[in-house]
């Protein structure tokens, strides 16, 4: 789950970290209000949506009087911001953010985040704040130090060292940065988040270290233990279809191909992916219905994946265990005639009641292609779909 700019930055201010001061804006007609507690000499405007690549978007404006910044601000509301990272439809603005000018003397990149592949807690330091990590690290890889530790109640101080000397920082500025690392490490922890990345993270004018942006997200898998994280979740910034499928309790993910998924079990979906790319074809979407998935689940599923209009076919590949293929089978029934499918369909069905539920499609009248395995399965959607 992840949280805007201000929400990231509310929280960071919680457990101590130095953040410019700021106002989150839901309405134009109340910016005159919140900005009395702002230098309004010197003011940045900040587009509030979940993605990166605002600034080169025309998302980030600095206004030096209060003129320009209800002209910026009023502009920028319900505007579309196209970033490589929202894709070509872009993310419609419906809040900004209202901060103070920091003026730069130095950038820096800071992160702290979950690394599941050496089950340690990573922080990722650079002097080249401001840029794509990714970037940094594949072109400029000495520029940037990675430090994992093992999950304790506190960072050691030889830790914190390796972390933060990449800075060349004075001594009040270590001090700064000292407590800067045990803030963004306890909030990781303690607010169950997976990443907390401050880019950049600046010595400002005053030589005082400084949070200019932030971004974290959250494992979702944690949330019900975070009621109060939990609330600040944007629906407007996630896709609808994700959201709707959340109701059901099914894990979805939507993808830009032309075949519909349907699976039980994250393992045998991410196989059944892979092989419709391998035969030509792109899936439209991650789907697994779980182990104990009811007929009117199937069906919720069956029209989650029928609403997204790129998808011309779908492949229903169930193994059998906790899930009965015959309680799937009617399900795909049901939701077949609810749903006046037109698309082809190819069913796999393996395992418990798998006959039964064979019988069931077969039974019903329905255009739908069966397949003995997953590999004939594939082919066949494929080619229904070519």
């Amino acid at each position: 789950m992840n949280i805007h700019e201000y929400q990231a930055k509310d929280l960071l201010k919680e457990f101590g970290a130095p953040i410019p001061k700021g106002v989150a804006i839901y309405d134009v007609n109340e910016i005159l209000k919140k900005i009395k507690v702002l230098d309004t000499n010197n003011l940045i405007i900040k587009a509030q949506i979940h993605a990166g690549g605002r600034g080169k978007a025309g998302g980030i404006k600095i206004v030096s009087n209060q003129e320009d910044l209800l002209k910026e601000a009023a502009h920028m509301f319900g505007k579309v911001l196209v970033t490589k990272q929202t894709g070509t439809k872009g993310k419609k603005i419906k809040k900004i953010y209202i901060e103070e000018v920091s003026k730069i003397k130095k950038e820096f990149y800071l992160s702290c985040l979950v690394d599941r592949s050496s089950a340690k807690i990573a922080f990722i330091s650079s002097t080249e704040g401001g840029m794509d990590i990714e970037k940094i690290a594949k072109e400029n890889p000495e520029k940037i130090i990675t430090t994992k530790l093992d999950l304790k109640e506190k960072i050691l101080d030889s830790d914190i060292y390796n972390i933060i000397k990449i800075f060349k920082l004075n001594v009040n500025q270590e001090k700064q940065a000292s407590a800067l690392v045990c803030s963004i490490y306890n909030l990781l922890i303690k607010k169950d988040a997976n990443l907390v990345e401050i880019n950049p993270l600046i010595i400002n004018q005053s030589e005082n270290l400084c949070c200019l942006d932030a971004k974290i997200s959250f494992d979702d898998n944690a949330m019900s233990r975070q009621p109060e994280i939990l609330k600040l979740r944007d629906l407007n910034e996630e896709d609808k279809t994700e959201v709707e499928a959340r109701k059901h309790d099914l894990s979805y993910i939507k993808l830009n191909g032309s075949i519909g998924c349907m699976v039980n079990g994250a393992g045998l979906a991410m196989a059944t992916m892979d092989i419709i790319k391998l035969y030509g074809e792109e899936p439209a979407n991650f789907l697994d219905v779980g182990g104990g998935a009811s007929k009117e689940k199937v069906v919720e599923a069956f029209k989650i994946i029928l609403s997204d209009k790129n998808v011309k076919g779908i492949l229903i590949n169930i193994f059998g265990g906790i899930m009965r293929c015959d309680i799937l089978a009617k399900g795909v029934v049901e939701a077949a005639k609810q749903t006046k499918l037109e698309v082809p369909l190819v069913v796999r069905l393996a395992g418990t009641n798998s006959e039964e539920g064979r019988k069931i499609l077969d039974d019903s009248n329905l255009k739908i292609l069966s397949a003995k395995d997953l590999n004939e399965a594939a082919k066949k959607i494929v080619e229904a779909v070519k």
